[in-house]
């Protein structure tokens, strides 16, 4: 699979995502959301960042047992109950996403809901990757 990164210089410069991300492979993979849920099926994690990583650490494990890696990643949906706080916390937050998932990011977009599935979580993400 081979990616490119598109960030024309007509638009604000991205800050932790990729403006547009065009990718050449031959399988697409749909990542489910996912949340801070332990093997057990609990929401894990009393803070946004905390629950991030869980989130983000379920979404890759999911991603690396279809056989990708972060750099197939094309594409990203967060969906968050507190946008002002995921705001308050975007320096932490991209922290833990270049810690685990490194700095080839994918289109994203941060999206505010009501609530998830799981009354307790605070966060979700969803993605898409191409897989070669």
């Amino acid at each position: 699979m081979t990616t490119e990164r598109v960030n024309p210089p007509e638009l604000s410069p991205p800050t932790g995502f990729s403006h547009a991300v065009v990718a050449t492979g031959s399988r697409l993979l749909f990542l489910a959301g996912q949340t801070a849920l332990d093997t057990d099926g609990k929401v894990v994690g009393d803070t946004l960042p905390e629950q991030f990583a869980r989130a983000l650490t379920n979404l890759l494990t999911a991603l690396r047992a279809a056989g990708g890696t972060p750099a197939d990643l094309t594409r990203v949906t967060v969906y968050a109950t507190d946008v002002a706080a995921y705001r308050a916390h975007a320096r932490r937050l991209g922290r833990i996403w270049r810690d685990l998932a490194g700095r080839d990011y994918p289109a994203m977009a941060v999206v505010g809901v009501v609530r998830l599935w799981d009354e307790e979580a605070m966060v979700e993400l969803d993605g898409l990757a191409v897989l070669a």
